[in-house]
Protein backbone atom coordinates (compact mmCIF):
# COMPACT_ATOMS: atom_id res chain seq x y z
CA UNK A 1 0.00 0.00 0.00
CA UNK A 2 1.31 3.13 0.82
CA UNK A 3 4.98 1.33 2.40
CA UNK A 4 6.07 1.66 -0.98
CA UNK A 5 6.12 5.32 -1.23
CA UNK A 6 8.99 5.84 2.01
CA UNK A 7 12.25 5.79 2.45
CA UNK A 8 13.88 3.60 4.93
CA UNK A 9 14.41 6.90 7.17
CA UNK A 10 11.17 8.27 6.36
CA UNK A 11 8.78 6.39 8.83
CA UNK A 12 9.40 7.54 12.33
CA UNK A 13 7.80 6.88 15.74
CA UNK A 14 8.12 9.48 18.71
CA UNK A 15 6.83 8.87 22.36
CA UNK A 16 5.81 12.74 22.16
CA UNK A 17 7.12 15.78 20.58
CA UNK A 18 6.53 19.72 22.06
CA UNK A 19 3.55 20.68 19.89
CA UNK A 20 2.76 21.30 15.81
CA UNK A 21 6.53 23.07 14.85
CA UNK A 22 8.74 20.07 16.44
CA UNK A 23 6.06 17.42 14.68
CA UNK A 24 6.81 19.37 11.37
CA UNK A 25 10.83 19.31 11.77
CA UNK A 26 10.57 15.89 12.35
CA UNK A 27 8.55 14.83 9.72
CA UNK A 28 10.77 16.80 7.25
CA UNK A 29 14.15 16.27 8.21
CA UNK A 30 15.01 12.77 6.23
CA UNK A 31 13.50 14.94 3.01
CA UNK A 32 15.09 17.78 3.86
CA UNK A 33 18.27 15.68 4.63
CA UNK A 34 17.75 13.47 1.00
CA UNK A 35 17.34 16.89 -0.86
CA UNK A 36 13.52 16.12 -2.25
CA UNK A 37 12.40 19.33 -0.71
CA UNK A 38 14.07 22.50 0.69
CA UNK A 39 14.26 23.90 3.94
CA UNK A 40 12.34 26.82 2.24
CA UNK A 41 9.28 23.79 1.86
CA UNK A 42 9.50 23.35 5.77
CA UNK A 43 8.98 27.22 6.45
CA UNK A 44 6.29 26.97 4.12
CA UNK A 45 4.57 24.33 5.73
CA UNK A 46 4.82 25.95 9.31
CA UNK A 47 3.57 29.40 7.79
CA UNK A 48 0.62 27.33 6.76
CA UNK A 49 -0.33 25.79 9.35
CA UNK A 50 0.13 28.81 11.59
CA UNK A 51 -2.14 30.93 8.91
CA UNK A 52 -6.06 30.91 9.86
CA UNK A 53 -7.55 27.97 8.50
CA UNK A 54 -4.15 25.92 8.81
CA UNK A 55 -5.84 23.19 10.44
CA UNK A 56 -7.16 21.99 6.86
CA UNK A 57 -4.32 19.63 6.81
CA UNK A 58 -6.32 17.39 9.71
CA UNK A 59 -7.86 14.84 7.68
CA UNK A 60 -9.83 13.71 10.41
CA UNK A 61 -8.89 10.52 12.80
CA UNK A 62 -5.71 12.16 14.33
CA UNK A 63 -3.94 12.14 11.25
CA UNK A 64 -2.66 15.16 9.10
CA UNK A 65 -1.04 15.93 5.85
CA UNK A 66 1.51 18.76 5.80
CA UNK A 67 2.30 20.04 2.53
CA UNK A 68 2.61 23.28 0.28
CA UNK A 69 2.95 24.11 -2.57
CA UNK A 70 5.35 22.77 -5.00
CA UNK A 71 7.28 26.08 -5.22
CA UNK A 72 7.64 26.80 -1.84
CA UNK A 73 10.62 23.99 -2.56
CA UNK A 74 10.02 20.46 -3.83
CA UNK A 75 12.75 19.19 -5.68
CA UNK A 76 11.31 15.22 -5.99
CA UNK A 77 8.07 13.64 -5.05
CA UNK A 78 8.69 12.31 -1.71
CA UNK A 79 6.21 11.12 1.54
CA UNK A 80 7.43 11.01 5.28
CA UNK A 81 5.40 10.05 8.04
CA UNK A 82 5.43 10.79 11.89
CA UNK A 83 3.64 8.80 14.45
CA UNK A 84 3.84 9.64 17.92
CA UNK A 85 1.84 8.13 21.10
CA UNK A 86 0.76 11.37 23.04
CA UNK A 87 -1.41 13.53 20.76
CA UNK A 88 0.06 17.48 19.80
CA UNK A 89 -2.48 19.97 18.47
CA UNK A 90 -2.08 21.50 15.46
CA UNK A 91 -2.00 24.84 15.00
CA UNK A 92 -2.23 25.06 18.94
CA UNK A 93 -5.99 24.36 18.53
CA UNK A 94 -7.93 21.97 20.91
CA UNK A 95 -10.04 20.74 18.38
CA UNK A 96 -7.15 18.77 16.28
CA UNK A 97 -5.06 16.40 18.53
CA UNK A 98 -3.30 14.91 16.16
CA UNK A 99 -1.16 11.37 16.47
CA UNK A 100 0.22 10.78 12.69
CA UNK A 101 1.88 13.59 10.07
CA UNK A 102 2.55 12.86 6.66
CA UNK A 103 4.56 15.11 4.86
CA UNK A 104 4.21 15.06 1.27
CA UNK A 105 6.36 16.80 -1.06
CA UNK A 106 4.84 16.81 -4.95
CA UNK A 107 6.50 18.46 -7.73
CA UNK A 108 3.21 18.80 -9.40
CA UNK A 109 -0.76 18.32 -9.36
CA UNK A 110 0.11 14.57 -10.71
CA UNK A 111 2.55 13.80 -9.48
CA UNK A 112 1.51 12.57 -5.88
CA UNK A 113 -2.11 11.09 -7.11
CA UNK A 114 -0.99 7.28 -6.53
CA UNK A 115 0.52 8.44 -3.03
CA UNK A 116 -2.82 10.14 -2.44
CA UNK A 117 -5.05 7.22 -3.61
CA UNK A 118 -2.64 4.75 -1.15
CA UNK A 119 -3.51 7.10 1.45
CA UNK A 120 -6.99 7.30 0.79
CA UNK A 121 -7.40 3.53 1.11
CA UNK A 122 -5.68 3.93 4.17
CA UNK A 123 -8.11 6.51 5.63
CA UNK A 124 -11.11 4.20 4.43
CA UNK A 125 -10.00 1.54 6.22
CA UNK A 126 -11.14 1.33 9.88
CA UNK A 127 -9.23 -1.84 10.85
CA UNK A 128 -5.88 -0.10 9.24
CA UNK A 129 -6.80 3.33 10.84
CA UNK A 130 -6.50 1.54 14.36
CA UNK A 131 -3.60 -0.48 13.61
CA UNK A 132 -2.02 2.96 12.85
CA UNK A 133 -3.45 4.47 16.10
CA UNK A 134 -1.77 1.63 18.38
CA UNK A 135 1.25 1.36 16.64
CA UNK A 136 4.49 2.25 19.13
CA UNK A 137 7.31 1.03 17.24
CA UNK A 138 8.77 2.12 13.76
CA UNK A 139 8.20 -1.66 13.02
CA UNK A 140 4.69 -1.73 13.45
CA UNK A 141 3.99 1.59 11.98
CA UNK A 142 5.90 0.02 8.72
CA UNK A 143 3.51 -2.74 8.84
CA UNK A 144 0.16 -0.97 9.15
CA UNK A 145 2.15 1.47 6.12
CA UNK A 146 3.02 -2.11 3.61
Amino acid sequence: MLGQFFASDAVMYADEVSGWREAVDTVTAPLVERGTIKPSYVDAIKESIAAPGGTYIDLGWGIALAHARPEAGVVSTSLSVLHVGKPFLLADDEKHPITTMFCLGAVDSNAHIEMMQALAGLLTDEQQRTALEHATTVEQLRAVLD
